[in-house]
């Protein structure tokens, strides 16, 4: 074929995709939709060309339209991981993982539900062998990424409703890939029917293996874009090459799936890569992907369509009413997975609960697309297929898509619009009329200084203020009479802005580098928390979110119980290292959201919420400095060296805007701007370099400074910090239980406990110690000790601590002072030498 004619009918593909986005805006339907129509009519207008004595000048673009290559394995190969892969990209994973069950639930069980239901319905309706009908079943039951994604992103849908589906369209694929294997190979080998467990087998391998080789694929790639640094482009062209070869990897090597190893090497970049990319780079390769995916969809859309009138070239009447029976059959088994297993696990508090507007909504969205085509042309390409299967496969398939996109794809705007799905709340509804109010009343202030200065004419003034006067009348007048919404629901929403606006400061302040690549996931992590904590429990669910965002996690706990018991202690240093520049991240963001909350929340919803709001911000203000100054106390040296870097950062950042505006100038030419940015660059990557930190160290330098352990020689102090056992515990988590058999001494070196026994609290902190007094009576614990701060305890074992108490006076002292507050005799716990002294 002439490759000036295959250029041109590509060149004309991207101007189709190029017309088709305005006209479906104009038109108000899919993306998608628009894509598949146009797609249909192009084939189907390459067949009459080149069938019909019409005209012949036409035949050479309709035979090059025709014979463009189109084979199952370029939708799979080609366009299938580039989807996958950018929908990961853009995957907000810890909001997912909130819907992980019903994601699962809709991804694996509606699948295979669908599979068996559309099977068996077949084969009670068709003269089909099972095995053939069973893989039907298989090529209809997955919902298409490319046709889910691009509409509910294009319509006015709730965000959590567009996760769900999202999440089971980018899962499903897997499973139904899988049967369709399975199935695929009983119909090539004419084998007995199948079973459900032959089906089911292969999923801990097709699942296991496509995720192990889409987190070591990777990891790899990270590693070589983390090594070229400095090369954006090389490190975006890395990024390309990652998804194709993950896919192939799994698919070629192992046998595993592709789409698992796509989505989980999306999903690990997602999570490592801008902790490990400058910010910069990590925003193009965003951009860049997007546009991959845009073209990606569109051309597999117009692809898969080019291929509907032929294989729809043999439909006889018979087919119509098979077609018929696979719709009923799909649509009632994912009904009842919606409206049975998810209700039903939900009452056993196994699933979040899905509310019932979703799941109609989610029952409708199912839309079935190119992956469906692709594997129906698999099956139309295999020469082991008998002729039959082939049209009844082919036809099948090209049916219900047809159904999904033409159907319910034309009338899901109006479905979410019946549901109410597009509509505001009525408290949001009263709080924007709020805003139009504050917004409009700021612009008359701010026109009116503007014509002031631009010294205007009074009557063209006159005339747009009288306008302008009478809309924002009647925005007030609005905003009246939405007066009526309670002060709970107000600080809710002004909670919800104040977090949101953390966010937006959170990535300003990644943009200008102040807050590390690194740490940026994270911060932007505790801030998406708070913001649904806020959406889902209010004022209760902020400050739970606030709580976590400076306690210790598992993951924490994990490294110190690695450290106490393997002695492996770099999870323990590296998380440590994080918690440090966290804190440092969160107090900067902190101090600068005071501001928005007098020049906007106060405004909006008034005095007293704003006040509310101010005591929140400083009680997370006050929690996070007590976090860090427990850091610090703990380590001195490295909170200083961490300081001392984020000031080489901001200043690196000052320099850096200095340079801009002097090349925006023009005081300096293209030659000294590239030799001062060059050096600057140099400078800020020794800057990025987080100072490592050593534990064993700062223990020793910690165990020096403590109260308790003055007078000691250094050999002494060595062997010290080598006995204490660091532990590391949550406000509110009990370490020592009343009654329990005690066998170690704690003192604190950061935070504070509450000591309760006999309606009695001690409150203790940074300095001293517990646990002394029930060791040295050899008798069970009197009190139960509780963390009221997150704290930093060195645990002392009994037999080092008597050995201890034997040498050191300060500690004899201690203890006496601690018996004598709790009424008790200082004699009965001190050595024999000390009793009379």
């Amino acid at each position: 074929m002439d490759i000036i004619l295959i250029t041109t009918v590509i060149a004309s593909l991207f101007l189709v995709i190029g017309i088709a986005e305005p006209l479906a805006a104009w038109l108000r339907l899919p993306y998608s939709v628009i894509l598949a129509v146009v797609g249909m009519l192009i084939g189907a207008a390459a067949i009459f060309f080149l069938r019909t004595e019409f005209t012949d000048a036409l035949n050479p673009v309709a035979e090059a339209i025709l014979g463009l290559p189109i084979r199952s394995n370029v939708f799979l190969y080609v366009f299938l991981p580039t989807l996958l892969f950018q929908a990961t990209l853009g995957m907000n994973l810890r909001r997912m993982l909130d819907d992980w069950v019903p994601i699962l639930v809709l991804a694996v069980v509606a699948v295979v539900v669908a599979t068996l239901s559309v099977g068996y319905a077949l084969s009670w309706f068709s003269t089909l062998p099972l095995a053939a009908c069973l893989l039907v079943g298989a090529i209809v039951s997955t919902t298409d990424p490319s046709a889910v994604v691009s509409i509910f992103r294009s319509i006015s849908a709730p965000r959590r409703l567009a996760r769900i589906i999202e999440g089971e369209s980018l899962l499903n694929d897997a499973a139904a890939i899988a049967l369709f294997g399975l199935f695929m190979g009983f119909v090539m080998l004419g084998l007995p029917d199948p079973t459900l467990g032959d089906a089911l087998g292969r999923f801990p391998l097709l699942i296991g293996g496509g995720a192990a080789v889409g987190w070591i694929t990777s990891h790899f790639a990270i590693w070589i874009m983390a090594f070229f640094k400095s090369h954006e482009r090389a490190q975006i062209s890395v990024s390309v090459a990652l998804p194709y070869l993950a896919y192939i990897g799994a698919e070629q090597s192992i046998g595993a799936s592709g789409v698992i190893a796509v989505v989980t090497a999306g999903l690990t970049m997602n999570l490592t890569g801008p902790g490990r990319l400058p910010p910069q780079a990590w925003a193009h390769l965003r951009e860049i992907w997007d546009l991959l995916a845009h073209w990606a969809g569109a051309l597999i859309f117009i692809l898969a369509a080019l291929l509907i009138p032929r294989l729809l070239e043999e439909v006889r009447a018979a087919d119509f009413a098979l077609v018929g029976v696979v719709i009923i059959a799909a649509v009632t088994a994912r009904a009842v997975i919606l409206f049975g297993l998810l209700p039903l696990l939900t009452l056993l508090r196994v699933s979040p609960a899905v509310e019932r507007p979703y799941r109609i909504a989610i029952l409708w969205g199912g839309l079935r697309g190119a992956v469906t085509l692709a594997l129906a042309l698999a099956v139309t390409e295999s020469i082991r297929v008998p002729l039959e299967i082939k049209r009844v496969v082919g036809i099948l398939a090209t049916g219900f898509t047809l159904f999904t996109l033409m159907v319910q794809g034309t009338t899901l705007r109006s479905v979410i619009s019946w549901l109410g799905l597009d509509r505001l709340s009525p408290i949001d509804e009263a709080l924007s009329r709020q805003v139009v109010a504050v917004a409009l009343q700021t612009v008359r202030e701010d026109v009116a200084r503007t014509t002031e200065n631009y010294e205007l004419s009074r009557d063209i003034v006159r005339s747009e203020a009288k306008t302008f006067g009478e809309r924002l009348d009647g925005a007030v007048e609005k905003a009246e009479d939405s007066a009526d919404i309670l002060d709970r629901d107000r600080i809710t929403l002004g909670l919800i802005a104040l977090a949101g606006h953390e966010r937006d400061t959170i990535l300003a302040r990644v943009r200008e580098r102040t807050i590390s690549a690194r740490m940026a996931e994270q911060v932007l992590s505790d801030a998406d928390r708070l913001i649904e904590g806020a959406r889902s429990g209010g004022r209760n669910g902020y400050q739970r979110a606030a709580r976590l965002s400076v306690a210790y996690g598992r993951s924490f706990q994990t490294a110190v119980a690695l450290q106490r018991r393997l002695g492996l202690a770099k999870p323990l240093a590296r998380l440590t290292a994080d918690r440090f520049e966290l804190l440092l991240s969160q107090r900067l963001i902190l101090r600068d959201l005071g501001a928005f909350i007098d020049g906007r929340i106060r405004r909006i919803h008034g005095r007293r919420v704003g006040d509310l709001l101010h005591e929140l911000l400083s009680r997370r203000l006050e929690a996070t400095d007590t976090a860090l100054e427990g850091l610090r106390l703990q380590y001195p040296g490295y909170a200083e060296e961490l300081e001392r870097r984020f000031i080489r950062r901001t200043a690196l950042r000052l320099e850096e805007r200095e340079y801009n505006a002097m090349r925006e100038d023009a005081l300096i030419g293209a030659e000294v701007y590239t030799a001062l940015m060059q050096n600057l660059g140099a400078r800020r990557a020794a800057a990025e370099e987080r100072p490592s930190l050593d534990i064993a160290l700062q223990r020793a330098e910690l165990v020096r400074q403590f109260p308790l352990f003055t007078g000691f020689d250094d050999a002494a102090l060595k062997r010290l910090g080598r006995a204490l056992q660091t532990v590391y515990v949550n406000a509110g988590k009990v370490i020592a239980r009343k009654d329990s058999i005690a066998d170690s001494v704690y003192f604190i070196a950061s935070g504070a406990v509450e000591l309760e026994s006999a309606g009695q609290t001690w409150r203790l902190g940074r300095g001293e110690m517990f646990g002394q007094l029930a060791i040295l009576t050899q008798k069970a614990r009197r009190a139960e000790v509780r963390a009221i701060a997150p704290s930093t305890l060195l645990m002392l074992d009994e037999a080092r601590f008597r050995r201890l108490l034997e040498r050191s006076p300060t500690l004899q002292e201690a203890v006496r002072i601690s018996a004598e507050q709790r009424g008790l005799d200082p004699a009965l716990f001190l050595p024999m030498g000390t009793k009379d002294s």
